[in-house]
């Protein structure tokens, strides 16, 4: 079977822990040891927050390895050295070398990609390696690395048949990320930050807080994306910086990274550059289609749709045409009440046993259309705008991204 093939026919597979994936890594002599490590955790935003730190060190002069999920378009991409995804040729021979070791422990999709990542860093010589968290954060397979930083962008209500049933469980969950005397950052608000607190606490876990340690102010939607301005309290320090990304809530995800490239080392211009440059495919991506526009996001949860409605009117981006199709163990009643009424919708679904039936949907979509086939779904969507906004899941997004470039679609769990 190609190793690919193989690597795929593991999805299924899932049992949290870290027993599995440390003995991985041993057997591949702990890989994730030969560089500090940053682990960007929480339910929204954190790919974000990934890429711009990734983009900050960077800037400082660092050789940074980034490790993202899910990928879009090609399984590659998940696995970056100074933005570069690993080559194939490095990506099939890590595989073969892995394998027996993962088939021997019994480890998953999530962590053999994860030991695939750790090994290319070193085998690289990266000097410092972003790790974005899947899911939770004390059983993903991330957290076998011990971290210089942790971040934990938000807490919502995402994954809670795995992490809740509460918002406090899931926050509980997140938590594990942090480490006595290491710094972390969040942004969380309510029960979420509350709780993460009182782990920080006990953990001994120096904790910045967004809206009491550092602020985000003044911000503003410029043409392609928009400035904010960060202030530190402890400091005084402040710092205005532009950025290429759209929504007003990514303010928040780049200024957990700005702030986490700064404490470890970063200089302010290193910084602002990071920021300026960072991108997140996927993540209200803009596209021109034939003199028309297409959005991809992949705002997959209630607080999720619920930023992608705030950024589509932030920025001036309706009306619009929306395609949507979502994952069948999501909260669709609390997307739908997030993006109803943005304009007339399109209901489809990506090739997976995981997405949910758009005929499903539709008493959540009183007049929506149904296309079962996302291509459709776009043609019948651009003749009812001049703009459309595919979201609901970035399996979705991947989807429409792989058949725009002429590839067939790719069955996703993970």
């Amino acid at each position: 079977m190609n190793p690919l093939s193989w690597l795929f026919a593991r999805q299924g597979m899932f049992a949290p822990g870290l027993e599995r994936i440390r003995g991985l890594l041993a057997r591949l002599g702990n890989p994730e040891a030969a560089y500090p490590v940053a682990l960007i955790g929480g339910t929204n935003g954190k790919g974000s927050t990934a890429r711009a730190l990734a983009a900050i060190l960077e800037e400082a002069g660092l050789k940074v390895g980034l490790y993202t999920s899910p990928h879009l378009v090609d399984f590659s991409e998940r696995i970056q050295v100074l933005g570069k995804p690993i080559p194939e040729g490095s990506l099939l021979a890590l595989l073969e070398e892995v394998r027996p070791h993962a088939e021997a422990l019994g480890a998953s999709f999530f962590e053999i990609a994860t030991a695939l990542a750790l090994l290319h860093f070193a085998r690289e010589g990266v000097e410092f390696a972003v790790l974005e968290v899947g899911m939770g954060g004390r059983l993903d397979a991330t957290n076998a690395a011990e971290p210089a930083l942790s971040v934990v962008t938000n807490v919502g209500h995402d994954h809670l048949e795995v992490l809740g049933p509460t918002l406090q469980d899931v926050a509980r969950e997140k938590a594990g990320i942090l480490r006595k005397g290491v710094p972390a950052l969040t942004a969380a608000r309510g029960e979420g930050l509350w709780t993460l607190k009182a782990e920080a606490r006990a953990r001994e876990t120096p904790l910045w807080v967004l809206g009491e340690d550092f602020q985000v102010e003044g911000v503003e939607a410029l043409a392609g994306g928009l400035a904010f301005t960060l202030r530190l309290e402890r400091t005084g320090e402040a710092l205005r910086l532009n950025a290429s990304l759209l929504g007003p809530h990514q303010a928040e995800n780049l200024a957990l990274a700005a702030l986490s490239g700064r404490l470890l080392g970063a200089g302010w211009e290193a910084v602002a550059r990071g920021v300026a440059r960072a991108e997140n495919p996927g993540r209200l991506q803009r596209l021109p289609l034939g003199g028309k526009e297409l959005l991809l996001d992949g705002a997959h949860n209630p607080e999720g749709a619920l930023a992608l409605r705030e950024a589509l009117r932030f920025h001036g981006l309706l009306p619009a045409a929306l395609v949507l199709g979502f994952s069948r163990e999501k909260d669709h009643q609390g997307m739908a009440e997030a993006l109803r009424g943005l304009g007339p919708v399109v209901l489809t679904r990506y090739a997976s046993p995981r997405a949910q039936e758009p005929q499903a949907l539709l008493p959540l979509f009183p007049g929506a259309w149904v296309e079962e086939d996302p291509m459709r779904a776009l043609e019948r969507a651009f003749g009812l705008a001049d703009r459309v906004v595919v979201a609901g899941s970035l399996y979705l997004v991947g989807e429409v991204l792989r058949r725009l470039r002429g590839l067939p679609p790719e069955a996703r769990w993970q």
